[in-house]
């Protein structure tokens, strides 16, 4: 039977090589998030043969991420069918991208039940494209760079150190007072994943960014790569009002990494949550592809 513990960050020493073997592009498969999410989503993690397995305990209803790594899948997966059967809750594996679907469906012919989990698809984005923002579909964005210089010619951007981690949380707790009324479970979660992000920063192996106009902190920015040629932007927090102040520290963050990690490829600027606001943000950067994900219920096994 597996061996299920709360996800600690000595784990990390042993999923960041199964993750990078597997290659995925997908941000769940990220230690960080793992790590930073752990206090909303109950994790629970164990490693089985070469596959990291993470069992979540959300709103009292527990169930799988897809196992990622490498090595035989199936005695992995029957492995948790058993565990499911033993503490008697479904059969449920999520996070299930399309990549990896074909393989669940080749082990449970006829048995799988699948979902589509639209709102948590990642945008993934080219790196170049987002460094030059070339092109008649970004010429928005373009704009909205040019009037950010012209209306702050003193702005900067420099990567983000434990200096500028208070002024990261003043930035942070604006953004939640902004909510006011309108704060929200998720939004209460976000908060508390940031500020576990910015006390572990170190330990976790992230990059970040700040974005000042002289001497005053409007925007700041999380990442860690997942795999060699894939980088995921997990925060991004601005002043809201300053014009052009999310479009470019996306861009200098975009160009710190390229710049810091020449094989990254790709930037995972991960999923909407459902959200029209964001979602529209984020097709409006036009992300070359979705990691697709579902919600796979796998039936008598």
């Amino acid at each position: 039977m597996i061996d299920f513990h709360s996800v600690t960050l000595e784990d990390k020493r042993w999923i960041v090589p199964l993750v990078w073997a597997e290659g995925s592009s997908s941000a769940d498969f990220a230690f960080a998030n793992i790590y930073m999410w752990d206090h909303a989503y109950s994790q629970y993690v164990a490693r089985c043969g070469d596959r990291v397995v993470v069992m979540l305990g959300y709103n009292d209803a527990p169930f799988f991420a897809y196992p990622v790594g490498t090595g035989p899948l199936a005695p992995v997966m029957d492995e948790l069918a058993a565990y499911a059967a033993s503490h008697g809750f479904p059969f449920v594996v999520r996070g299930v991208t399309g990549g990896h679907l074909p393989d669940l469906e080749a082990l449970y012919p006829g048995r799988c039940g699948v979902t589509p989990d639209r709102d948590v698809w990642d945008y993934v984005y080219s790196a170049e494209k987002l460094d030059t923002l070339a092109g008649k579909h970004l010429h928005g964005k373009r704009n909205h760079i040019h009037r950010f210089e012209s209306e702050n010619p003193d702005w900067r951007f420099s990567p983000l150190t434990p200096a500028d981690f208070p002024a990261c949380l003043n930035l942070l707790d604006g953004w939640i007072a902004e909510k006011g009324d309108s704060v929200d479970g998720g939004a209460e979660a976000e908060y508390e994943a940031i500020r576990r992000a910015l006390a572990h920063f170190d330990d976790l192996d992230m990059d970040g960014g700040i974005l000042r106009v002289g001497d005053r902190p409007v925007a700041f920015t999380l990442g860690e790569r997942v795999c060699e040629h894939t980088f995921i932007v997990h925060f991004e927090k601005a002043i809201a009002d300053i014009n052009g102040a999310y479009p470019m520290i996306n861009r200098e963050f975009v160009r710190l990494v390229r710049q810091k990690y020449p094989a990254v490829e790709w930037i995972n600027r991960e999923d909407d949550m459902g959200l029209d606001s964001l979602r529209q943000s984020k097709e409006s950067y036009r992300p070359d592809r979705m990691v697709e994900k579902y919600s796979v219920v796998i039936r008598n096994v």
